[in-house]
């Protein structure tokens, strides 16, 4: 591979074990040059010891790691062109700003007119000019996160690590930072690789996600790739808000799949790529906005779902409000709508019929 194709960062086969634990079991990826890639999945999957693997703080029991094609085995981490944003950003309390995001440089023995012309243009491409000669702790929460990230890119990496840095904020900081990260990336152009338990900031920040389980990728693809097509039942249930039934399937075709849920329900599902068997235990997911409430139509005509029930209680949260409606197996079903016209003319206790389509059925074999 030739360095003009060569991908900023490939993980080939990485296995990392602790003891008779296995933490990173076998992954493989590749992220091209500039883009935000995401490495979405619970505590404890394994997403922070892969990224120590690739920063060079721990060595793995098997595979390879290249950074613009070449190897990094047994190469230091202070002699990868790798950074790190950590969660709680290690600024210095006891140096300026200024300071804080030369200190790098100065370890590396760059010139003090540079240093100085370096920390000033970084200062200006984060959006923070003129703040040399603040105080850390004059700072707010977004400040030293652009700080942190300004201490980083000054020193120009091929790529930049963030574990979790959002994890310490406030949620309405949470939200513009998300943002702001995004916008960031695209100013400096660097390929960015950010781990996260947070399926919005993965979604909302990522040109592609890994989701990571239990040591291994479950999937990687497009946010939208993720969210609409979930190839396992792990995805499906993890990435975005999904109502789950488990099941059996009663009967299968190539055009749908006929699920007997354990409440006793009938479902129809499109079959995916593995098309379960009759008898097979398998777990069906529907997400909230792809349910109709009496008469909406969703489910209705040729292929569509249809589940009786009454509305338990009405849970207003703007964009992400929701009626729960009770079904006749006593669990409850989550349906979206819509704040600015309300949930219609219903409410607790309201028998309700609700409908969807076969096609927004996911339908997976059982995890158990």
């Amino acid at each position: 591979m030739s360095s003009e194709q060569a991908n900023d960062l490939e993980c080939e086969h990485l296995t990392k074990r602790f003891g008779a634990f296995t933490a990173v079991d076998d992954v493989s990826f590749e992220i091209p040059s500039g883009s935000f890639f995401s490495i979405l999945g619970p505590s404890g999957c394994g997403k922070t010891t892969l990224m120590r693997m690739i920063a060079g703080f721990e060595d793995p029991a098997a595979g390879d790691i290249r950074i613009k094609g070449r190897s990094v085995l047994g190469t230091p981490p202070n002699r990868r062109n790798v950074k790190m944003v950590f969660q709680h950003l290690a600024l210095f309390p006891m140096m300026n700003v200024g300071e804080n995001i030369a200190y790098g440089l100065r370890c590396a023995g760059v010139g003090r007119s540079d240093i100085e012309r370096r920390v000033r243009d970084v200062l200006e491409r984060i959006g923070l000019p003129g703040v040399e000669g603040k105080e850390i702790n004059q700072l707010s929460g977004g400040q030293k996160q652009r700080i942190a990230i300004a201490r980083c890119m000054v020193l120009e990496p091929d790529v930049l690590l963030l574990d979790e840095p959002l994890g310490a904020l406030d949620l309405k900081l949470r939200e513009r930072m998300k943002i702001e990260l995004k916008l960031l990336q695209h100013q400096f152009d660097t390929t960015f690789v950010y781990i996260t338990h947070d399926q919005s900031e993965a979604l909302v920040m990522s040109d592609r996600v890994a989701v990571m389980n239990g040591g291994r990728f479950e999937q990687i693809g497009a946010p939208q790739e993720l969210y609409n097509a979930p190839g396992t039942a792990f995805v499906a249930g993890f990435v975005g808000d999904s109502n789950r039934w488990s099941g059996r399937v009663v009967a299968a075709d190539a055009e749908a799949v006929q699920v007997e849920t354990a409440g006793g329900a009938r479902l129809l599902c499109r079959p995916g790529a593995l098309r379960p068997a009759p008898g097979e235990a398998v777990e069906v997911f529907v997400r909230p906005e792809a349910i109709a409430i009496a008469g909406g139509g969703a489910g209705e005509g040729a292929g569509g779902n249809r589940l009786a029930g009454r509305v338990d209680s009405l849970l207003f949260n703007g964009a992400a409000s929701r009626v729960l409606v009770r079904g006749a197996d006593d669990r409850l079903v989550e349906v979206a709508y819509a704040p600015e016209g309300g949930p219609g003319d219903f409410g607790p206790g309201d028998a309700v019929e609700l409908a969807w389509a076969a096609a927004q059925t996911k339908c997976f074999p059982s995890q158990g």
